[in-house]
């Protein structure tokens, strides 16, 4: 959280007002330096870290075998949309931030402090950054770069569900997911009836990615605003 404020009050506060290209270059740089300097200090080996022993095993549910860890990251996940719907639609603190991404200049007008409560804001979004990467860690192991090939889902999913919509946020994670799940497992049991069972494992995964980009493009298509955009 200090980290993300600090970088906020240095960098991003001097971006406002320029085009958001600019902040995506700005922030893609600084992930860039912050890479290299956490394998200057740390190295480049990966850190793989175990499960705690309660959540090692696997659940029976309805006769299915579940990992006990990934219903905990579900479960996680369940909780922070929760609580970020109702900080954002059912606080003052939300109303606040709402009213900022509107209107700054009328927001700061009213008396808000708007500068102080984007600096909490990207805190806030530090903070969802270092859950997930806590959530992950034991999953993908803990290295330079881990966050990165998660950008580009992250991409798809807000376009997907709607900019600066936490419910569309949520339905769109949920819809990539299952694309992504129902994909990588029913193409190549498909492809297997009319390919090499070789082929067909390898073509399967591909074509799952692709689905993902194939549903964004589809909703671009019909609704370019997101299934779930943002209210004025």
């Amino acid at each position: 959280a200090l980290i993300g404020m600090l970088l906020e009050v240095t960098l991003l506060r001097r971006l406002y007002k320029r085009d958001h290209l600019h902040q995506v270059l700005a922030t893609f740089g600084v992930l860039l330096m912050a890479n290299e300097a956490v394998r200057m200090i740390w190295g480049p080996e990966a850190l793989s870290l175990e499960l705690p022993a309660a959540l090692a095993g696997p659940v029976e549910i309805g006769g299915l075998v579940y990992p006990a860890f990934r219903l905990v990251i579900i479960a996680v996940g369940i909780v922070v949309a929760i609580g970020l719907y109702v900080l954002v639609a059912h606080t003052k603190l939300g109303m606040l931030v709402r009213a900022g991404a509107s209107n700054r200049e009328m927001a700061r007008a009213m008396g808000v402090r708007v500068n102080t409560i984007f600096t909490v804001v990207f805190g806030i979004g530090a903070v969802l950054c270092a859950v997930a990467g806590a959530m992950l860690g034991p999953l993908l192991a803990v290295q330079v770069g881990m966050g990165e090939s998660i950008l580009i889902l992250a991409f798809v999913v807000i376009v997907i569900g709607g900019i600066g919509s936490v419910r569309g946020a949520f339905v769109g994670a949920v819809l990539v997911g299952m694309v992504d799940t129902f994909g990588r497992t029913l193409l190549p049991m498909s492809l297997r009836a009319v390919l090499p069972p070789q082929i067909a494992g390898n073509l399967g995964p591909a074509l799952a990615s692709i689905l993902i980009y194939v549903l964004m493009a589809a909703v671009l298509f019909w609704r370019p605003q997101g299934l779930f955009p943002a209210r004025g």
